[in-house]
């Protein structure tokens, strides 16, 4: 059989692996894109990113309804249509995905769906619907991606027994749903089956949920998920969970005494494994860490020269905008255009629970723990007239601030909306803004954004909405 030949191939067309492909193809490269779904887009498009925002932006609209009586407003109790809503959503995704076919086929970009194998550093095996092909390239992207982890324990090939992957299919809308993990996936999953009825039970082993965020910014999510879940218990731990009848049995731990339940389903929300298996990689010269992320350099460069590895699959944040500014370096590297390096660029995290929090840049946990000296000032949302006309007070706009040079180091936004907001934190952190460049630039009012302007004006002790005492230089 004779091999396809391309200049370069990608491994997976999710956010990493069709930025890859479609910036090689600008740079005139060929390029072969191999995805082993039959839609592009890969796990952030069809069960990730994509998927639960549709549901969380219905949910939210279920919450708003339930929460506008007191405007003047009134419905009647919402009526949940599961085959209309799976079709909308499913509706989402067909058009993002042909969008991404299209784009594909406007730049050139060959699409090959199977199974792809490292044979050698310069040849794969691809197991298609058509039969087994064979492709050879000068260089190889890998954007496999990852996939939620299910520990043994919990694998009882049950389907009540759910990952994020089940979850966003909304087969149906449990009683009782338990979500063991309370990071940014299961809150997120926990908030809409809650705001659809479910009587959500959240289960997470640290002191906080969504580790990682500073405290003071989790808080209000875990006052929302106070009145909309049914509990949320800290510090505890599931220790068996099994099969009974139509349900499911659940052993756990929490502060000190065992607890028997049954849940009508589970969602196992536990973080994430890289897709690095049955890719054939003892073919080549790439190297994998022992919990199998591949091993990559600052130009994302593996240790086999005609390789390369990006996104989740290469460890790190798995984020998908930092898997498609991953795409770049990689590109710009094996394609000859430059030098480009992997540096520290800003990854901003956002959480899309109720309400949002997002962070970029230095937290101020990260301070007190590397003993960084900083100055934090924070405008509550309270005085902002825009929140106020949204019922949403609950907000607060964070600054990190080198109190020497007065650069903003990190920025976090909690409330209605932060994800949006948070860009204008990671431009300013960017390009090196100080609090004063911040607070200086005119922004539009009544808007959200206001509170980054107001928040810096507190720096000095001036916000407008806010009296604070007056900063002395």
């Amino acid at each position: 059989m004779e091999a396809i030949q391309t200049e370069i191939v990608v491994i997976g067309a999710g956010p990493g692996g069709y930025a890859a492909a479609f910036y090689a193809a600008d740079l005139g490269k060929k390029v072969l894109l191999i995805e082993r779904d039959p839609r592009l887009g890969g796990v952030c498009m069809n069960r990730g990113c994509i998927p639960s925002k549709a549901l969380l932006n219905a949910s939210h609209m279920i919450s708003a309804a339930k929460e506008s009586a007191h405007r003047g407003i009134s419905f009647g109790d919402p009526k949940i249509d599961l085959d209309r809503l799976r079709a909308w959503k499913e509706s989402i995704l067909e058009k993002l995905g042909s969008g991404i076919a299209s784009l594909a086929k406007m730049r050139g970009v060959a699409v090959l769906h199977g199974k792809a194998v490292f044979e050698s550093s310069t040849k794969l095996r691809v197991e298609t619907p058509e039969g087994q092909k064979y492709v050879t390239f000068d260089k190889a992207v890998i954007a496999a991606g990852s996939r939620p982890a299910l520990p043994k324990a919990f694998d009882l090939g049950n389907p009540r027994v759910m990952t994020s992957t089940e979850a966003l299919e909304i087969a149906d809308i449990p009683e009782k749903l338990l979500v063991i993990g309370g990071g940014y996936i299961g809150m997120e999953l926990g908030t809409v089956y809650a705001s659809m009825g479910s009587k959500v039970t959240v289960i997470e082993a640290m002191e906080a949920i969504l580790a990682g965020a500073d405290p003071d910014l989790v808080r209000p999510v875990a006052a929302y998920a106070k009145t909309a879940f049914h509990e949320v218990r800290l510090k505890s731990k599931v220790l068996e969970i099994k099969t009974s009848g139509k349900q499911i049995q659940v052993t756990s731990e929490h502060n000190g005494q065992k607890l028997e339940e049954k849940y009508d389903r589970v969602l196992v929300s536990v973080g994430r494994v890289p897709n690095g298996q049955d890719l054939g990689l003892e073919n080549t010269a790439v190297q994998r860490d022992d919990k199998g992320f591949i091993k990559v350099d600052e130009r994302m460069a593996t240790a086999d020269p005609n390789i390369y590895a990006i996104g989740d699959i290469a460890g790190g944040i798995m984020l998908a905008h930092k898997a498609s500014k991953e795409a770049r370096i990689a590109v710009e590297n094996l394609a000859g255009e430059g030098n480009a390096v992997n540096r520290d660029y800003l990854i901003p995290a956002v959480v899309f629970t109720d309400p949002e929090v997002a962070w970029v840049g230095l937290t101020e946990t990260e301070a007190k723990a590397k003993g960084i000296e900083v100055q934090v000032v924070k405008f509550p949302w309270g005085a902002s007239g825009r929140a106020l006309t949204y019922d949403r007070t609950d907000g607060t706009t964070k600054l990190i601030i080198d109190p020497v040079t007065e650069r903003i180091l990190g920025v976090g936004i909690v409330g209605h909306g932060a994800g949006e907001l948070i860009g204008e934190g990671t431009v300013a952190i960017e390009m090196g803004a100080t609090v004063h460049d911040l607070g200086a630039i005119v922004h539009p009012h009544p808007t959200l954004s206001e509170t980054l302007m107001e928040g810096a004006e507190v720096f000095f002790g001036h916000s407008t909405h806010v009296f604070t005492k007056k900063r002395e230089h």
